[in-house]
C-alpha cells in the first residue's frame, strides 16, 4: 500500500459537477464545484445539456488538479447521477439530444403499454428492475425513435449510448473508452445482472442495437488515463460507480445486512445482501452494489425520488426560507406537524409504491397551518418514506439493520436525523467523511492503484462522527405513522 499518494473523485450529480481531492486516509484536500441546470422543456420532461455537463465536470477537475502535485494523484474515481441518458456521435462527441435525466416521465405511458403486454415479469427476472421510466431503457428507445436520423444512426453504429459515468469517461479519455461498470448497466434495464451481458432479449423488446452499448467492467478496473490534451496530464482512470453504489462503498457497508441512505437529491437506501441474486418480493430493486475481481456482491435498492429537492421546491417555489439550512429552524419552531403532511411525489411515488402518475400532496391544513408546518412536514415526510423502504428491505432480506448509515446534504439537518432514528426506531450513525459517494469512487481507484489492497482496507478508514439514538414512543410513532399512510393513499390512483 502507499498511503502518500492522494486520490481524485468526479462526482457527477444531478444539480452539481464536483472534483474532490482526498488523502488516503480519506480527508478532503480540495474540492471544486459548479451548479447545473436541469431543463424542463414539457410537464414531466428533465434534461440537461450534455455539453454542460461535461464542461463543467472538465472545470472542476482543472481547477483541483491546478492547485494539487498532479504527479502525486494515484488515480481518478468516477460517480455519476444514474439511469440518465446520452446518446453521442462516435466520431465529433457531439450529443444527438439532451440528456434525459432519471426524474424524466416523458415514456410513462410506453412503460405501461409494456407492462399491459406483460414485460414486466421478464424484465425483473434478468435486471431486478421494475419497468418504469426512471430507468435508461426508455429514454433510449425515446432517442431513437423522436429525434430525427438518430435511429438509422444508431443502426449504422455511428452512434454510442452512455449514462454519465460512459459519457464523461469518453471525454476524459479523448474518444479512447467507451466503457461503463456493472453498477451503472444494471440500471439501464438492459443489463442482465444474473448471467452478467447485455441481454439480447431486452434490446429486442426496446428495439435498441447493441452497437450503441459501452463495454461493461469491475468497479475497480483499468477504464484507461486520461488524455493529455484534455487535463494537461495523463492519470488513471481506476474506479467507477454509480453514486449509490459509490456511497454504499465509501460507508463500508460490505457485510450482508448492513444497510447505508443517503439524503440528496432523492433519498436512496440500499443494503448489502451478499453475493446471491434474490428478486424482491416488495417491489423495491435488486442491483449489484460492487463488483471487485469478477466477483459481484448484490443489494436490495428503494428509492426515494424528492428528498433534499422537496426543501428545495420550498425554498425556491413558495420562497418560504431563503436556504436550506434555515428550514431546521423553521422546523423545529412548531412542537409537531399539527395534522399536516406533505408527500413530496413531484416526479411520482417511487419504492416501494412505484407510482409514476402520483402528484404531491400537502394534507391535513387549517387556519393556524404556518410555513414552519409545511417545512416540518416536508422534512418529517424524509423519514416517512424511510421507514417504507426498511419494512419492506426487512421483508425482503430477512435482516432487521442494527444502525443505519446515512449521508448526504440533509443529514446535517438535526432535526431530520433525530426524526429518523424516532421513527426508524433504529440508531443512525453519521461518518467523519461525510462526502460518501465521492469517497467510495475514491476508494475504487485507490484498489485498483494498490493505494489499498482490500476493502478490508477501506473499511478502516470509516469512522462514526455522531450518532443519533431513537427516543420516541411506540404510539406516537406509529400515530404519526398513520397519518403518512392516510397521506400517500391520497396520492395513489
Amino acid at each position: 500500500m502507499n498511503r502518500d499518494k492522494t486520490l481524485l473523485a468526479i462526482d457527477q450529480g444531478t444539480t452539481s459537477s464536483r472534483a474532490i481531492l482526498f488523502s488516503a486516509a480519506g480527508d478532503i484536500l480540495d474540492t471544486a464545484q459548479t451548479e447545473l441546470t436541469l431543463h424542463y422543456p414539457h410537464k414531466g420532461w428533465v434534461e440537461q445539456d450534455p455539453r454542460d455537463i461535461w464542461a463543467d465536470t472538465l472545470w472542476a477537475t482543472q481547477q483541483v488538479i491546478a492547485r494539487a502535485d498532479s504527479s502525486n494523484i494515484a488515480a481518478i474515481g468516477i460517480t455519476n447521477q444514474r439511469e440518465t441518458t446520452i446518446i453521442w456521435d462516435r466520431e465529433t462527441g457531439a450529443p444527438v439530444y439532451n440528456a434525459i435525466v432519471w426524474q424524466d416521465r416523458r415514456t410513462a405511458e410506453y412503460c405501461a403499454t409494456l407492462k399491459e403486454q406483460g414485460h414486466e415479469n421478464m424484465i425483473t427476472a434478468k435486471t431486478g428492475l421494475l419497468l418504469d421510466p426512471y430507468f435508461s431503457a426508455s429514454k433510449i428507445a425515446w432517442i431513437l425513435d423522436n429525434v430525427d436520423g438518430v435511429g438509422d444512426r444508431a443502426e449504422a453504429g455511428a452512434l454510442a449510448f452512455g449514462t454519465i459515468d460512459t459519457y464523461l469517461l469518453w471525454h476524459f479519455t479523448g474518444g479512447k473508452m467507451h466503457a461503463t461498470d456493472v453498477t451503472n448497466a444494471a440500471r439501464t434495464m438492459l443489463y442482465n445482472i444474473v448471467d452478467q451481458h447485455w441481454d439480447d432479449e431486452l434490446l429486442a423488446l426496446f428495439n435498441i442495437p447493441s452497437s450503441l452499448l459501452p463495454e461493461v467492467k469491475d468497479n475497480v478496473a483499468d477504464f484507461g488515463q486520461t488524455d493529455a490534451d484534455v487535463l494537461g496530464h495523463t492519470i488513471q482512470i481506476g474506479g467507477m460507480a454509480g453514486d449509490q453504489q459509490a456511497a454504499l462503498i465509501g460507508q463500508g457497508c460490505f457485510a450482508p445486512g448492513m444497510v447505508k441512505s443517503t439524503y440528496g437529491t432523492g433519498c436512496f437506501a440500499l443494503m448489502n445482501i451478499g453475493s446471491h441474486f434474490k428478486q424482491s418480493q416488495n417491489r423495491l430493486l435488486t442491483t449489484p452494489a460492487y463488483r471487485i475481481n469478477g466477483e459481484i456482491t448484490y443489494a436490495v435498492e428503494g428509492s426515494i425520488f424528492m428528498a433534499g429537492a422537496a426543501v428545495q421546491w420550498l425554498r425556491d417555489n413558495l420562497g418560504l426560507f431563503k436556504t436550506a439550512a434555515e428550514s431546521e429552524a423553521l422546523a423545529t419552531s412548531v412542537p409537531d406537524n399539527n395534522g399536516v403532511y406533505f408527500v413530496p411525489a413531484f416526479t411520482g411515488l417511487g419504492a416501494p409504491y412505484w407510482q409514476p402518475d402520483a402528484k404531491a400532496l400537502i394534507t391535513g391544513l387549517s387556519r393556524e397551518s404556518t410555513a414552519a408546518h409545511i417545512t416540518r412536514a416536508a422534512l418529517e415526510a424524509q423519514a416517512y418514506q424511510t421507514l417504507d423502504l426498511m419494512s419492506a428491505m426487512q421483508a425482503d432480506s430477512g435482516h432487521k439493520p442494527a444502525v443505519i448509515r446515512a449521508d448526504g446534504g440533509l443529514v446535517a439537518n438535526a432535526f431530520v436525523c433525530q426524526f429518523l432514528a424516532d421513527m426508524l426506531d433504529t440508531p443512525i450513525d453519521i461518518p467523519k467523511i461525510t462526502e460518501s459517494t465521492a469517497w467510495g469512487a475514491a476508494a475504487l481507484a485507490g484498489l485498483q492503484a494498490g493505494v489499498f489492497n482490500t476493502l478490508g482496507d477501506v473499511t478502516a478508514v470509516w469512522q462514526r462522527d455522531k450518532t443519533y439514538v431513537p427516543a420516541m414512543e411506540e404510539t406516537q410513532r406509529q400515530q404519526l405513522h398513520k397519518g403518512w399512510n392516510a397521506a400517500v393513499q391520497k396520492t395513489i390512483k
